[in-house]
């Protein structure tokens, strides 16, 4: 098998794996906007969809990974070719990562709509889950683009979620020390505007991944979270 041949075998390998990657994307976008809409809404079917719908995106990553491994085992990529197998695996990775944030959303809608709504913080909830989606939709087509501007813009803009989480949190303390019946509540949308800012740095991991494919470099290590609640909660 002459260079060339191995080389488009390599290229057509890699496009099917990317179309996965572009599939499982659509899916995490949708996952993440129906979990916060059902949330909103109260919606308990429509967070059982997304629920089960975890389970596809779950697939997806696995079988990223086997096609991946393959790729590496029979193609024996160059360095850059590797990079590009390699940044596959990552993106898919943190794609999976979000998925799960936006499932366990949806496993707390079922528990909030048995309890009285807190102010518009469900609304306030899917404004920033929306603002993570639209990062995520361009640090797709940053990857898909080879687009390090686009990418770096993305990185960017995980401040801003950052401080809307912040802004929640502050919020939730008021709420539960103005009325000790929010704590409760409180507690479970603490829990989910956490995850949604953790969705936002592997939504900034893929940004950054896409930044070192392009550029061979890593982006300025150096960036500081904007998120200054400390609070370890995953």
């Amino acid at each position: 098998m002459n260079d060339q041949h191995i080389a488009s075998a390599f290229d057509r390998d890699l496009e099917a794996i990317q179309a996965q990657i572009m599939k499982m994307g659509g899916l995490v976008e949708n996952a993440i906007l129906e979990a916060a809409i059902s949330l909103e809404s109260r919606d308990e079917e429509r967070a059982e969809a997304v629920r089960r719908a975890d389970k596809v995106i779950d697939a997806l990553e696995e079988s990223i990974n086997e096609e991946a491994a393959r790729v590496i085992a029979l193609r024996a990529p160059t360095a850059i070719d590797l990079r590009l197998v390699l940044t596959v695996i990552k993106v898919s990775a943190n794609l999976e990562r979000i998925g799960d944030y936006a499932k366990n959303m949806a496993k707390r809608t079922g528990v909030l709509a048995q309890m009285a709504p807190v102010d518009d913080s469900a609304g306030a909830l899917r404004r920033m889950a929306r603002e993570v989606e639209r990062m995520l939709k361009d640090a797709l087509d940053a990857y898909i683009a080879r687009d390090a501007e686009l990418a770096q813009d993305v990185i960017d803009r995980d401040r801003e979620i950052d401080q809307m989480y912040n802004a929640l949190f502050r919020e939730f303390l008021t709420f539960m020390m103005e009325d000790p019946r929010n704590i409760t509540a409180c507690m479970h949308l603490h829990f989910i505007a956490k995850n949604v800012e953790r969705m936002g740095d592997h939504v900034t991991a893929i940004a950054e991944q896409v930044v070192y494919l392009v550029t061979g470099a890593h982006p300025d290590e150096t960036r500081t979270k904007a998120d200054k609640t400390s609070l370890p909660v995953e």
